[in-house]
C-alpha cells in the first residue's frame, strides 16, 4: 500500500480506495454501499447507491487524516450525515458490542468467579453508558437537525450537545487495561481475541466521535446560522428513479431487490433517500411525481390504481 499525499476525490476509483485503505469498508457499510462495483469511480458508486458523494468523501478523508476538518464540514449534506450516524449507532448497539460480550463470556475463566463477574458487570455498565449516549442523540440531537432542515423553530442548540458530548470509548479503554494488567495468569487465546476486538472497537468509537465533533457539529452550526434548510437539493440518481417506477407499479421491496439485483437493505436505503429528497412519503404521491416527471406512462400503472 502506498502513502497518499492528498485526499481522495470523486474521480478516484472506489476499488483503489478500498484496496489502499481497507478500513474504509466500515464507512461503506454505514452508507449502505456494497462491494461488486468494478472499476467505477467513487462518484459513480455513490450515485448508484443513492449516497451523497461529498458526504462520503468527507467522512473518508477525515478518518484517513487526508483533509482539513473545517473544509470537509463544508462539503457534507447534513441529512446524509445524520443517516450515516444512525447506521453507526445501529452497528455498535446491535452488532459490535453484543458480539464482544458474547466472546467475553466465552473467554473469561469462571474458576476466577469474582474477577469474571466483575469484568462482565464492568462491560455491561459500559454498554449501558453507550446506549444512554446514543439514545440521547437519537431522541434530542437528530430531531433537532430535522427541525432545522424543515425550517421549523426549535429551542435546542447543537452547542448543548457539543458541551456534553462524552467520549464513550474512554471506559472501554479502562476495561482493556484492567484485563491486560490484572486478569489472573493463564489467559486463553479467546481472551486475547476479545482484547483485540476491544482495541478495535475503541478505535472505531473514537472515529465515530471524531466524525461527530469535527464534521457533524460544525455542519449543523452552519445550518442553524443560515436559519433555513440546506440550499443544495440533491437530484434523484438513476437508481432512485428506477425504484420509484417499481414502487408506483406496486412492487414490494423484495420484488424490487430481485428485479434490480440489489439487496432489500439497499432498496430501503434508496427509499429513505427518495423521501428525504422529494418529501413525498406515500406511493400515491410518488405515482403523481412519476407521471408528472415522465418516469412512467399512465398505461403502465393503470392496473395498480384502484377504480
Amino acid at each position: 500500500m502506498y502513502t497518499r499525499t492528498g485526499g481522495y476525490t470523486a474521480e478516484d476509483r472506489m476499488s483503489d480506495l478500498v484496496c489502499d485503505r481497507y478500513l474504509v469498508l466500515q464507512v461503506m457499510s454505514r452508507f449502505g454501499i456494497a462491494p461488486g462495483f468494478g472499476d467505477r469511480t467513487i462518484a459513480e458508486v455513490c450515485g448508484a447507491a443513492g449516497v451523497d458523494a461529498g458526504t462520503f468523501l468527507a467522512v473518508v478523508n477525515l478518518l484517513l487524516e487526508q483533509g482539513d476538518p473545517e473544509t470537509l464540514a463544508d462539503q457534507v449534506s447534513v441529512r446524509a450525515l445524520v443517516s450515516y450516524l444512525h447506521s453507526s449507532h445501529a452497528y455498535f448497539l446491535d452488532y459490535r458490542l453484543p458480539s464482544i460480550r458474547r466472546k467475553l463470556v466465552g473467554a473469561v475463566d469462571y474458576s476466577h468467579s469474582d474477577v469474571s463477574f466483575a469484568i462482565m458487570r464492568f462491560f455491561d455498565e459500559y454498554v449501558a453508558e453507550v446506549h444512554k449516549h446514543m439514545d440521547y442523540e437519537e431522541k434530542n440531537v437528530f430531531p433537532y437537525v430535522e427541525s432545522l432542515l424543515a425550517g421549523e423553530p426549535t429551542s435546542y442548540s447543537i452547542d448543548t450537545f457539543r458541551r456534553h458530548h462524552d467520549q464513550v470509548e474512554a471506559k472501554l479503554r479502562e476495561l482493556k487495561n484492567i484485563i491486560i494488567k490484572y486478569y489472573p495468569a493463564g489467559g486463553t487465546n479467546e481472551l486475547n481475541g476479545v482484547l483485540y476486538d476491544i482495541f478495535t472497537c475503541e478505535e472505531e468509537l473514537a472515529s465515530h466521535n471524531a466524525v461527530e465533533d469535527e464534521i457533524f457539529v460544525p455542519a449543523v452550526e452552519r445550518l442553524a446560522a443560515d436559519g433555513m434548510p440546506q440550499p443544495r437539493q440533491e437530484p434523484l440518481s438513476d437508481r432512485e428513479k428506477e425504484i420509484i417506477v417499481c414502487i408506483v407499479k406496486g412492487m414490494s421491496n423484495k420484488q424490487i431487490a430481485d428485479a434490480l439485483c440489489i439487496s432489500v437493505h439497499t432498496v430501503i436505503t434508496h427509499r429513505r433517500n427518495i423521501v428525504a429528497k422529494l418529501q413525498i412519503h406515500s406511493a400515491a404521491g410518488l405515482t403523481i411525481y412519476a407521471i408528472v416527471n415522465k418516469l412512467v406512462d399512465l398505461s403502465e400503472i393503470r392496473q395498480t390504481i384502484p377504480e
